[in-house]
């Protein structure tokens, strides 16, 4: 596929970048609302996941949203907690009947030593990752571990490169890239793998409609984008209307572990 120069060039960052600290929590509250679109398009996680939890009883979901991994812990019949700083997205996972809170992986609210493991799926990039650390240590009993994953749209797919362009998703980390973590934690396994949701054509401008940059603009920038996104799949790609479409996603998953004090 013939793609403008624009759109060639894939990201080569680690993780989305903030001005600041200000910057970036103006850029995580934009999830304040719009948690029913979110839990209708966003895609679940491959069962490899979950698997990183095998062994440990009770898993705080911390950065819960509305439970696209939360669900797959308790079908596996882990004791599930949640916790999001969103109020829409505690909305959802209550309705759900998950333990539900609003926090945040600096502050959980949780006593000492709470829980076996702790969960954060596309989650960690909103944090500080050196406070976070610490209160995980403080939460997290010991010979526990936490887990940090990441759904990115595979965009070594031209087609999906472009997409992610139109609809400005910040959030796509570089292949192979390693997170940010701090002591006592180390990362001591890794699970890169992929693998395919399916939704229907007109399900993508949702899709765009749950990302942070468009819940936090105004009305001409989301006409803009709107245009921009109905000329990409209808005009240039010549999709057709209810037409399911497979987009292809890359999933990067770090099993963090405490390095052993001596």
């Amino acid at each position: 596929m013939d793609l403008s120069p624009a759109f060639r060039r894939a990201s080569a960052k680690d993780a989305p970048e903030f001005a600041d600290a200000a910057h970036r929590y103006r850029s995580a509250s934009a999830f304040r609302t719009g948690a029913d679109v979110y839990d209708a398009v966003r895609p679940g996680y491959p069962p490899e996941v979950v698997s990183l939890v095998d062994g440990f009883d009770r898993v705080l979901d911390i950065g819960a949203g509305t439970g696209k991994l939360t669900t797959l812990l308790l079908d596996a019949a882990h004791d599930v907690l949640a916790a999001d700083p969103s109020p829409d997205m505690v909305r959802i996972l209550s309705s759900r009947s998950i333990p539900a809170w609003r926090a945040t992986a600096e502050a959980t609210s949780l006593v000492d030593a709470a829980v076996d493991a702790v969960t954060c799926a596309q989650t960690w990039h909103w944090v500080d990752a050196a406070a976070a650390c610490t209160e995980l240590d403080r939460v997290v009993r010991p010979g526990g571990r936490v887990v940090l994953v990441w759904n990115n749209l595979d965009v070594s797919h031209p087609w999906i490169l472009r997409l992610a362009r139109i609809m400005h998703s910040g959030d796509i980390h570089r292949p192979g890239f390693v997170p940010a973590v701090h002591a006592p934690w180390t990362i001591t396994s890794e699970l890169r793998t992929g693998w395919t949701q399916h939704l229907r054509v007109e399900q993508l401008h949702d899709l765009m409609a749950s990302r942070s940059y468009w819940l936090r603009s105004d009305d001409t920038i989301r006409a803009r984008m709107t245009e921009n996104l109905r000329w990409y799949l209808f005009d240039r790609l010549e999709y057709q209307p209810g037409q399911l479409l497979p987009i292809p996603y890359r999933t990067d998953a770090f099993v963090l572990e405490r390095t052993q004090r001596t």
